[in-house]
């Protein structure tokens, strides 16, 4: 299975507010600018994953001079597959109904395989919490990022990339 671009870039901001603050050696307020820099993505795609991870209650935005991204006890402590699975969305891993519907829908099995693929691959994925994810080695990792000039050819590598209008 393969997660959206939208999906991506949500874990990579959690992973990286979840080790932000932790000691001395980051003293950076992180901004959604900040954010996109050192991720190499996009700021508006990060503009939109973060505005979706407030209203899901993992990260608080202050806004103003003194704001900055923060994560929350429930974001750092959030399953991973829960994360994932409600930033992709209900979509279904194949699109049986669009653009053209599939011939073989009403007495298909393979549907039924891939929702329940589907549900085993986030089920897995809830073995693990944010906290799991951001110990060493990649705190230190995560701590040394630098910004970088986005890539905008990888915005669009997945069809269903574009989760502006995700729920």
């Amino acid at each position: 299975m393969q997660l959206t671009r939208f999906t991506d870039i949500g874990l990579r901001v959690v992973m990286r507010l979840a080790v932000a603050g932790e000691n001395d050696s980051d003293p950076t307020v992180l901004t959604t600018k900040t954010l996109a820099a050192e991720l190499a993505v996009p700021y508006t795609h990060v503009a939109k994953v973060v505005g979706r991870l407030s209203e899901m209650g993992v990260v608080h935005a202050r806004r103003g001079r003194s704001g900055g991204l923060a994560i929350t006890d429930l974001g750092r402590e959030a399953r991973v597959g829960w994360l994932a699975q409600s930033l992709e969305g209900t979509d279904e891993v194949v699109d049986c109904e669009a653009p053209q519907p599939c011939p073989l829908r009403r007495a298909c099995r393979l549907r039924g395989a891939l929702a329940r693929a589907r549900t085993a691959f986030f089920t897995s994925l809830d073995e693990q919490t944010v906290a799991d994810l951001v110990g060493e080695p990649t705190a230190a990792v995560l701590l040394s990022l630098t910004p970088r000039v986005p890539d905008d050819t990888t915005s669009t590598t997945h069809p269903r990339a574009d989760k502006s209008t995700t729920p």
